[in-house]
């Protein structure tokens, strides 16, 4: 296995799931002011990024292609709506139902796969799904609601996964588009409602400014390790986040897990479970499947 590539993975996975830390850390600002300062923050330093990787002429040449840019502009609403989401739950203490959101999003990916790529659905994956949406009712039920924070995250990750998927484009390239179409609206808000102030501080300028690369990094070091490592090993890489905001939220933030929302975690993990079992068993074939063709 690539090393490079696993610490290139991990380290991506880890910085996603530290980012409950810094939200609390600007538990101040509203979620709007927080997002719309990514955005910007984001967009200076996808395109550096961008910029140094050698990508400026596929800039140029994605901005020019309409389709494109329309894909990339839903692409960018659906990040947008997501982070506002996450911003919005962390704030206000719902840290375990953002980790249970992005639990729930490998196995809605499936569905999509499903339903909007009309892949097959193996038996693995039909009880994987099968046991999340047993694990999302039991939430629905104990909480007498939708727990939407985490389907709103799931759905809106998912959907953007979607896109990204179908835009041939590099990461860098692809984000700081998604950015610069975000940008009018950014500005504009903080310009109009922005609640900073005139002189919020120098850590809260910090802070914010800092929403550029936890937003950059960790997805550049995620494309490196995607065009490195076995679909399996990603497919493992990309618990390790929830399971940090899990943890966050249950043993630092002190957020009650309750027998309902243990019932309801121990279903879906489950069907993670069998998720990345059918992942590995079909990746082994796949394996020994190449090294017959060598002999």
């Amino acid at each position: 296995m690539d090393r490079r590539g696993l610490a290139a993975g991990v380290s991506a996975y880890v910085i996603w799931g530290t980012l409950p830390v810094y939200m609390k850390a600007l538990k101040h600002v509203s979620p709007a002011d927080v997002v719309a300062w990514r955005v910007l923050s984001a967009l200076l330093f996808a395109f550096i990024i961008m910029a140094a990787a050698g990508g400026l002429e596929e800039f140029v040449r994605t901005l020019k292609d309409k389709r494109r840019l329309a894909m990339l502009a839903a692409s960018g609403v659906l990040i947008a709506i997501n982070w506002t989401l996450y911003v919005v739950a962390v704030v206000n203490d719902h840290v375990l139902e953002t980790s249970l959101g992005y639990f729930i999003n490998p196995l809605l990916n499936v569905v999509l796969a499903v339903v909007v790529l009309r892949e097959h659905l193996p038996v693995a994956g039909r009880i994987a799904v099968a046991l999340a949406a047993v694990g999302v009712g039991i939430l629905g039920w104990q909480a007498g609601a939708i727990p939407w924070i985490a389907l709103g995250l799931a759905v809106s990750f998912s959907g953007y996964g979607l896109i990204r998927r179908s835009v041939p484009v590099a990461g860098p390239t692809g984000l700081s588009i998604e950015m610069l179409l975000l940008a009018p609206l950014a500005l504009l808000w903080i310009s109009l409602w922005g609640g900073l102030g005139d002189w919020p501080g120098i850590g809260t300028v910090s802070l914010l400014a800092l929403g550029g690369p936890v937003t950059a990094i960790p997805l550049t070091l995620f494309a490196f390790a995607a065009r490195r490592l076995p679909f399996a090993t990603i497919g493992l890489l990309q618990f390790v986040a929830p399971t940090m905001i899990f943890l966050q939220g249950a043993f630092v933030y002190g957020e009650p897990l309750g027998p309902a929302r243990i019932a309801a975690f121990a279903c879906i993990w489950a069907g993670l479970a069998v998720y990345v079992a059918d992942i590995v068993r079909l990746s082994r074939r796949r394996a020994l499947a190449q090294a017959a063709t060598l002999r």
